[in-house]
């Protein structure tokens, strides 16, 4: 059977990083196995990419073209909260409008995909091709900040947060751009429930329920590093609010366990690093927790292989990369019940606690901790349990998927 030519918006793709890069270029690489694909990126991973093409069996189906941005606004788009940078970025979009009708002058293409970055409010201009189905997502960004975890933050903090809240509402209700792709989508991929809700509830469209990143299927990770004497837990992130950083030092200290080590792998900007390990000192903790700092995407996934809890504190995201991360290296999760990875964790493979409040949440997590670190056998029953949930969301299943929803929504173009 012919392969399905699709052009593919990736803003963010890369074959060595993790978070949205890593998706782009994972969510590619396995569509690949089942279309020919043009890929429109932003060039500052080109050099990466055509190293890894080499490499690719599949790489004969890849196309890729570069949509390069100064290095200044690339710095924008690494400090998230930079509302700068979205100008740019609408720019970046408008730019690759004119790059997808030379393509299309060039190639039939069969489906048009604005696949990253994820978030809703930057829906592109692919939609505004006409004659070719098109399909948008996965789609996130649509969850609220839990206001009960502002308690500690400061003034300017719960200002930002709170405005964040009203503006996400008031765009997904109103802004026109990302109704009329939203409503031009022939398929919408929702990236959590919270987005499949609220496209629901606010635009009353149906959608596609898959979260935006995916597993890897590993057999050769050992389980007798559950049974060290030291409990190595892994805490991985930028220290930005959302992360809850703070939340996970004060559940160490609650749990008054020596045994428990906390090891912190990403950095924040010059006042969050001070104010991380000030707080270190005062909960008097500094001898159970190791600053690894920023760390390359090689160097993360094996200390993943050799830790044994992925402590993730993180109060609002989509289903969280890292979270997909440690399943792939088969690393028990404890987390929120809440946003992306608490649809997707659950007994086998961890522990979850409810959304409160921070101090039940302290609590919570320190019982959990300690239960964890008492109970090795069932560390190593949860490791091995992976496997499963692997299967259930790799990305080759996830190919699968959304390559026959791609025939779905041709077909129901082409009758339409």
């Amino acid at each position: 059977m012919e392969k399905l030519k699709v052009l593919i918006n990736a803003y963010a793709c890369s074959p060595d990083r993790g978070s949205e890069p890593g998706m782009g270029w994972n969510w590619c690489v396995h569509l690949a196995n089942h279309c020919e694909l043009y890929i429109i990126s932003e060039g500052e991973y080109r050099e990466s990419i055509e190293a890894a093409l080499a490499t690719l069996p599949q790489a004969g189906n890849m196309h890729f073209y570069y949509n390069p941005i100064p290095e200044k606004v690339r710095e924008m788009c690494r400090k998230q909260g930079d509302w700068r940078f979205y100008a740019h970025y609408k720019n970046w979009q408008k730019e690759t409008l004119n790059i997808a009708r030379k393509i299309i002058a060039e190639h039939k293409i069969d489906v048009l995909h604005q696949l990253n970055m994820i978030g809703f409010r930057e829906p592109g201009y692919l939609w505004k091709i006409e004659g070719i189905p098109f399909v948008w997502g996965p789609v996130g960004g649509l969850k609220q900040f839990p206001l009960a975890y502002l308690k500690d933050a400061g003034l300017k903090m719960r200002f930002f947060i709170r405005l964040k809240n009203l503006i996400n509402t008031l765009q997904i209700k109103y802004d026109v751009r990302v109704d009329k792709a939203l409503r031009r989508a022939g398929l919408l991929i929702s990236s959590i429930p919270d987005s499949y809700r609220a496209l629901k509830k606010y635009k009353q469209l149906e959608s596609v329920l898959i979260p935006e990143t995916g597993c890897f299927i590993t057999d050769n990770v050992p389980t007798g590093r559950f049974y060290n004497r030291e409990f190595n837990v892994m805490w991985v992130g930028k220290f930005d609010f959302r992360k809850q950083l703070p939340l996970a030092l004060n559940a160490l200290a609650a749990a008054n366990n020596k045994q428990i080590i906390l090891n912190v792998y990403g950095q924040g900007n010059e006042v969050q690093e001070r104010e991380a390990k000030q707080l270190v000192s005062e909960l008097g903790i500094s001898d159970q927790v190791v600053w690894h700092g920023n760390q390359s995407h090689a160097v993360v996934q094996q200390a993943m292989r050799e830790a044994q809890l992925f402590f993730f504190t993180s109060v609002s995201e989509d289903t969280s990369t890292v979270i997909l991360e440690a399943i792939s290296n088969r690393l028990p999760v404890l987390c929120f019940d809440a946003c992306g990875f608490g649809a997707v964790i659950d007994e086998t493979v961890g522990r979850k606690i409810p959304l409160a409040n921070p101090r039940e949440s302290v609590r919570d997590f320190a019982e959990q901790l300690n239960v964890l670190c008492s109970k090795r056998e069932l560390l190593e029953k949860m490791s091995l349990s992976c496997k499963y949930l692997q299967q259930k969301l790799s990305w080759d299943e996830k190919a699968k998927k959304v390559t026959d929803l791609y025939w779905q929504v041709v077909s129901d173009f082409v009758s339409g």
